[in-house]
């Protein structure tokens, strides 16, 4: 392996992203039309004319990408001007120019996202790209107002991410699209989404003083006019879209006490009432982020209900970087030792188990139903040898969850496997997880909460604390966890909020010898050391790099308008084992993580197109923290 240029494939989970199967529909209120062919997910469109035709972005081609689908034209056209950009959000064309935002251009910085607002023109020998938001600031959600003259983003600025994620502290900036540098005026000191209605007043959501979303206005005609609530209390309401109706309505998205969707409804403004659109035509899926060609046209996205989730699915990697990315249906892959399959947990539910999937992902079959499995290490030295941890997640220090070691033959026809479970850890010994197997095969390293606080420990591989040898690795009042052993044998990474033991969401990485010696931190974020958030960590085949999730790019799209992400850590990095070398390999608006780096690193593994699950109607989440107020 190249030490400047690491090789081969990672593999790594992004929390409920394949069950979303999104595709664009319209609605005249009375029939529904799926605008959108199917292929993988297509979300955020907006209309070009009264053609009915739309520009949207698709994950297609492994990233987010910008696509125009014109009416009467079955294959979507691919928009492509930055090429290294791996993610586009929020594309709109008025008066032949796109605009749309982008992750390629870096901060320099850490927590600071990447998402800014450029435009190009469409017509013939005009397709410079120009960006309008200023280095070193911060925008979302775009809206270009109906003559194209004025701009409204949801900005950032130039501060860096407060570690929010709920609702971002954004603003609302206006512009004028001739002199985007220079005419920037905050119209509203909170808020997201912005919308126009004619040339002077824009629409946009933000949490009320109360608890609920709401959409609120801003009147640019008088000047210092302080924004007005729009929608009432008792009802959730988000992602707005002015109707192109001289301003009487509005179209959003609602969540509703009693109701287990989100739906479109379109708010009169003059009656102050709300009617529904999607809830009359499809009550049992959730519709987004809505959009409008007029007064008698709703466009929205949803999952369409049918369709394949890949086992493996290929996401398109940096440009300078020579690795392959997939992603998979499932959480803590670990490979086997000839790299051939891969152990997962499909779901947390409480007869989940464990499958193993072949690396090509033609054969998938289930290990174990009975109890639920959590965090899975292969045996570097056994051929059907799994080390996982079995009893309830996210639980207390004294909470009772086992280490356990499976053996297993894989049979040739059969979908479920006989396997010996092993209890390796003792029922009275707390909560115990994440267990990384020795290279030479002797030993595992966990983490325990046996002592009141959840510690790294390392025990025998075939007997447990039972027979075998047990001692412990780290010892303190904070969190040890997430331990992975290097392939050479000589270092154990682990995530700890050492540094800080009063919060439980700052975590940063840290290098240990087996013996207990020579702990040292891995420092990646210049300033502000202390907010970082890395977790899932492992090693490269050589031991050279480092492979993980965190925090410090940001929040790339405003969660309010996307599916349930658990937590707000995003996107996965690579370091030296010294921290130096940092690159990201993931752009896009999810939570990904739980990556594996295989041991062989000859060539990319080969992907078996269209081996997968049915996608069952889109069984993901809402975003819980707006569930857990209705």
């Amino acid at each position: 392996m190249d030490n400047d240029n690491p090789t081969g494939t990672i593999v790594f989970t992004t929390i409920g992203r394949p069950y979303y199967g999104f595709d664009v529909f319209c609605t005249d209120f009375t029939t529904e039309t799926r605008f959108t062919d199917g292929i993988s997910i297509n979300y955020n469109a907006q209309f070009v004319d009264h053609r009915r035709t739309i520009v949207f972005i698709s994950e297609r081609s492994g990233s987010p990408q910008i696509y125009l689908k014109r009416h009467g034209q079955p294959e979507p056209e691919h928009l492509s001007f930055i090429p290294a950009s791996l993610f586009h959000d929020r594309p709109i064309i008025r008066n032949h120019q796109l605009y749309f935002i982008s992750a390629h251009q870096q901060p320099q910085e850490p927590f600071r996202s990447w998402a800014a607002l450029y435009s190009v023109s469409l017509l013939p020998a005009q397709s410079s790209v120009k960006r309008l938001t200023p280095v070193g600031t911060v925008d979302y959600s775009p809206s270009v107002s109906p003559s194209g003259e004025l701009i409204a983003v949801a900005s950032y600025g130039s501060r860096q991410w407060g570690g929010e994620f709920h609702q971002l502290h954004t603003e609302i900036v206006v512009f004028k699209e001739s002199d985007p540098l220079n005419t920037r005026t905050v119209v509203c000191e909170r808020g997201g989404w912005p919308t126009w209605s004619g040339e002077s007043t824009v629409y946009f959501h933000r949490q009320a003083d109360d608890g609920w979303w709401s959409i609120f206005s801003v009147d640019l005609s008088v000047p210092d006019a302080p924004p007005a609530r729009v929608t009432p209390a008792g009802v959730h309401a988000f992602t707005p879209a002015a109707m192109n109706d001289g301003g009487k309505g509005i179209a959003v998205a609602t969540r509703r006490k009693g109701s287990n969707f989100r739906h479109v409804e379109i708010y009169n403004l003059s009656t102050k009432t709300f009617h529904p659109v999607t809830e009359t035509i499809n009550p049992h899926f959730h519709h987004y982020n809505p959009f409008v060609l007029d007064s008698g046209f709703i466009g929205y996205h949803r999952c369409r209900g049918e369709g394949i989730i890949p086992h493996l699915e290929h996401v398109t990697s940096p440009p300078t970087q020579p690795l392959q990315l997939l992603r998979l249906n499932g959480s803590f892959p670990s490979f086997s030792p000839d790299g051939h399959m891969i152990a997962l947990n499909h779901d947390f539910g409480p007869k989940s188990g464990i499958k193993i999937l072949k690396s090509d992902a033609s054969k998938r079959w289930t290990l174990t139903r009975h109890r639920v499995t959590f965090c899975n290490s292969w045996s570097p030295t056994e051929k059907n040898v799994i080390y996982t941890s079995i009893g309830p997640i996210f639980q207390s220090p004294q909470s009772t969850v086992q280490i356990a070691r499976i053996s297993f033959h894989l049979p040739d026809l059969n979908d479920e496997i006989d396997a010996d479970v092993k209890i390796l850890t003792k029922e009275d010994s707390g909560n115990n997880a994440f267990p990384a197997c020795s290279p030479d095969g002797k030993w595992i390293v966990f983490r325990s909460g046996r002592s009141g606080y959840k510690n790294l420990y390392v025990m025998d591989a075939v007997d447990g604390e039972f027979k075998g040898e047990i001692r412990q690795l780290t010892d303190g009042p904070w969190i040890d966890t997430m331990p992975a052993w290097s392939p050479n044998g000589q270092m154990i990474a682990f995530s700890s909020n050492r540094h800080n033991p009063s919060s439980a969401e700052c975590f940063s990485i840290y290098i240990v010898r087996p013996d207990g010696s020579e702990l040292r931190r891995v420092h990646l974020a210049r300033d502000n050391v202390d907010r970082e958030r890395i977790n899932h960590v492992c090693f490269s085949p050589d031991s050279q790099w480092l492979l993980f999730t965190c925090n410090l790019s940001g929040v790339t799209a405003e969660p309010v308008s996307l599916p349930n992400q658990f937590q707000p850590y995003g996107d996965l990095y690579m370091s030296r084992v010294d921290g130096s070398g940092l690159r990201r390999l993931t752009w896009n608006p999810y939570e990904n993580g739980t990556p594996a780096w295989p041991p062989v690193t000859d060539g990319n593994l080969t992907v078996v197109e269209g081996a997968g699950d049915k996608l069952e109607n889109g069984d993901f989440d809402e975003p819980l923290w707006i569930t857990c107020d209705l």
